[in-house]
This record gives structure tokens, C-alpha cells and sequence, in this order.
């Protein structure tokens, strides 16, 4: 927040000071936080990264499940269940129950321990941070997040070399932590919200519920949107369509899981590439626009394969319609994710439009003028997650 420029020491009223015939410097229309408070803020920011990490550990090393699952643990019950070491067992759940992530169950000191030993403590995931870290079906599933940090962590060389000279860091080089953590983290937005909130658009549904009507995803990642929609629309065909290959591997496994593989294609193809023959009756891009080096080239593709009477939709971030400084919490986190995630992605391909996670909808409806459509209309869809629905009309 805006905060009042303080009054230089020793310059009484803020009246200007210095020696004789000086000038005054001006003072700036907003100081900025004092040295106190951000230095402050910074070391709040820290403890929250240690935080983020050590959630990293329990849920790639299983820590929380087995704590979800098989109930309280000690160190060495909590490494036996995991095949993990108890001293750095020990040491996690100790830093968790710190943090106050954890609890320590109360309980008389076993026979033959003399004072407290911290191996005969028991610890206890409560209910709420389990919802959050372990139920992978969960709107308020946050568990696989610290994947998508340490993903980006091992690729800071690269960031750097990127920064400054150029290219990027593909979305491949970050691996199986941000491709999982992505699909983990938007899998129950699409299992259990995607088809009402399409639904609530009466034309779009119907749209869907047209007899064999056929439907592309593109940029399907792990394919949660395509097996949602298949199984809200039993007549429809789906063509999933992802640049990245282990992404269309889980997606095809989701499926067949999912039964609904039988409706259900999933290639590796760049969506720029979709001929016009096909004929769709809908077309959807669920969180990939803004990491498009070429969107423009996808979006004609689309629009000359989508039938006259048809529908186009991309579900992009809810930025804000235009820059402001400071930014709300949401606008932190799109940059955050912009600078070391979907920009680094975007301009890993040349050439690229290089627009990053922060695409606003001024932006988005240029890149849709010049794909040839004609109008852009933002879908009356609400409190989904972090994103915006918009329509593309042709």
C-alpha cells in the first residue's frame, strides 16, 4: 500500500533543509516501505520459502500421506512406512510441528526413555492441512504447488543465461515436478466445476450436446479438462492436442483409467498444425494461451476449423484489465509464475510474441483480431479458481 513520504531528520514540518542556496530534492510521490518493514517483509518471505520447501519433502517423499493415511508417527515409524532415514524423518516432522503445520500428540513418555526423546514423539497431520496437502480431489488441493518452486529451482542457471542473453527455458527442461504439479493442481477445478460452469452458458451447452459433436482441446497437458468434458458430454468425440509428449502420455493413461478412452484421442501436435477438414463443432484452450510463442498462428488454426456455428473458448488467468502498482496477491502470483515459469517457456521457441502468464484481456483480443476473429466476450463464469472464460466469436 501507498505510504507517506516520512520527514527527513532533522528538516522541521518537512521544510527543505541542506546547506544555504541548495536546492531541495523532490520527495517521491510514493517512498515505498521504510527499511524497517521491508526488511520485515523479506525475512517473512523466507520463512514462507523454507515453508514451501519443506511441504516440497513431505509430499514427494510421502511424509503427509503416511501421516494422512496410517494416522500419528513417530520418526522411526514415519521412515519405516516411507523407506526413508529416521534422523531426517525426525528433523522434518520437528520443523513442521515448528511451523505449526503439525502436531505433536500428547502421551506419556514410553517406559525406559528417561526426559524427553525426540525420536519417542509422535506427530499428527490435522484435518485441515491434510485436505490441503494430501486430497488430490480437493478444490483447496494446494500439496503439489512446491513442485512447480522446485522445478524452477534447478533451472536458475539457465534463467540467468536467459535473462541476459536471450531465448528461454522450455516448459520440458522443468520436468516432471512443474508438468505433475500443473496437472495435480487444476485436475479438481476440472473434475468437479468445468462442466457447470460451461453449462451455465446455455448456447455453449448446447454446442456440446449436439449429437457425435466433435470437441478439440488444445493444450491439453494431462488431459483432466478433455476426460472432464467427456464424461459430462456421453455423444461427443475429443481430440487432445499438446506440444509436450510425457504430458500426452499421462493424459492417454487418464483416460483409459477414467473409461473414456473410447471417446477420447490425444496427440502430440503443435495446434497450428490442425487441418481444416475436421470440421469441430467446439474448441477449448484451458491455461495455455499465454504460454503460445505464436498464439496468433494457433488461434487462425482454430478458427478455420471450427464450424461457422460453433464455439471457441480460452480459459486464461484473471489478471487485472490493466497494470497497477502495488498489485493485489493474485497479480504477485501471475508475475511470479511469468518470470520463472511461462515467459522463460514462450520465448524458449523462435520467434515468439514473448507474452508471458500476465496476459490481460486487451492482449488476448488483439491476438483474436488477428487470428480473424471478430469479437471477444468474457464468459459470465465466476469463482473459477484463478481464471477467466472468454468466448471467441467468428
Amino acid at each position: 500500500m501507498p505510504t507517506t513520504p516520512q520527514v527527513p531528520v532533522g528538516v522541521p514540518d518537512g521544510r527543505p533543509g541542506g546547506p544555504p542556496g541548495s536546492l531541495p530534492s523532490p520527495a517521491p510521490a510514493d517512498s515505498g516501505p521504510g527499511v524497517d518493514e521491508f526488511a520485515e517483509r523479506l525475512f517473512a518471505s523466507s520463512l514462507g520459502a523454507i515453508e514451501v520447501f519443506g511441504v516440497y519433502l513431505g509430499d514427494r517423499l510421502g511424509w503427509y500421506r503416511s501421516l494422512a493415511t496410517d494416522g500419528p508417527a513417530t520418526s522411526s515409524e514415519l521412515a519405516a512406512r516411507t523407506g526413508t532415514q529416521e534422523r531426517y524423518a525426525r528433523e522434518w516432522l520437528e520443523g513442521q510441528a515448528v511451523a505449526g503445520i503439525l502436531a505433536v500428540v500428547p502421551g506419556r513418555v514410553p517406559s525406559g526413555v528417561r526426559g524427553e526423546d525426540a525420536s519417542a514423539r509422535r506427530y499428527a497431520l490435522p484435518p485441515g492441512p491434510a485436505e490441503v496437502l494430501t486430497d488430490e480431489h480437493s478444490l483447496a488441493y494446494l500439496g503439489p504447488l512446491p513442485r512447480l518452486f522446485a522445478a524452477v529451482g534447478r533451472t536458475f542457471d539457465e534463467l540467468l543465461d536467459a535473462y541476459r542473453d536471450g531465448g528461454g527455458v522450455s516448459w520440458g527442461r522443468l520436468g516432471a515436478d512443474a508438468r505433475e504439479a500443473q496437472a495435480d493442481l487444476n485436475r479438481p477445478w476440472f473434475e468437479h466445476e468445468l462442466a457447470g460452469a460451461l453449462g451455465q452458458v446455455p448456447d455453449l451447452h448446447a454446442i456440446l450436446s449436439r449429437p457425435a459433436a466433435r470437441v478439440a482441446d488444445v493444450g491439453c497437458g494431462a488431459g483432466w479438462s478433455t476426460v472432464a468434458l467427456a464424461r459430462a458430454y456421453p455423444q461427443a468425440r475429443f481430440d487432445g492436442y499438446d506440444v509436450d509428449a510425457p504430458s500426452v502420455d499421462m493424459a492417454r493413461a487418464n483416460a483409459e483409467a477414467a473409461g473414456v478412452a473410447d471417446r477420447v484421442t490425444f496427440r502430440v501436435a503443435d495446434a497450428a498444425t490442425l487441418p481444416d477438414s475436421i470440421a469441430l463443432d467446439a474448441a477449448f484452450a484451458f491455461e495455455c494461451t499465454h504460454d503460445m510463442p505464436r498464439p496468433v498462428e494457433v488461434l487462425s488454426a482454430v478458427r478455420r476449423a471450427v464450424l461457422p456455428d460453433g464455439a471457441v473458448v480460452v480459459m486464461d488467468e484473471a489478471v487485472a484489465e490493466e497494470f497497477t502498482a502495488p498489485g493485489d496477491e493474485v497479480e504477485r502470483l501471475m508475475y511470479g509464475f511469468s518470470q520463472f515459469v511461462c515467459l522463460p517457456d514462450g520465448l524458449s521457441s523462435s520467434p515468439s510474441v514473448g507474452t508471458g502468464t500476465v496476459m490481460r484481456p486487451a492482449t488476448l483480443e488483439r491476438y483474436a483480431f488477428d487470428a480473424g476473429f471478430e469479437r471477444v466476450e468474457v464468459l459470465p463464469i465466476e469463482g473459477f479458481s484463478f481464471f477467466r472464460f472468454y468466448r471467441l466469436h467468428h
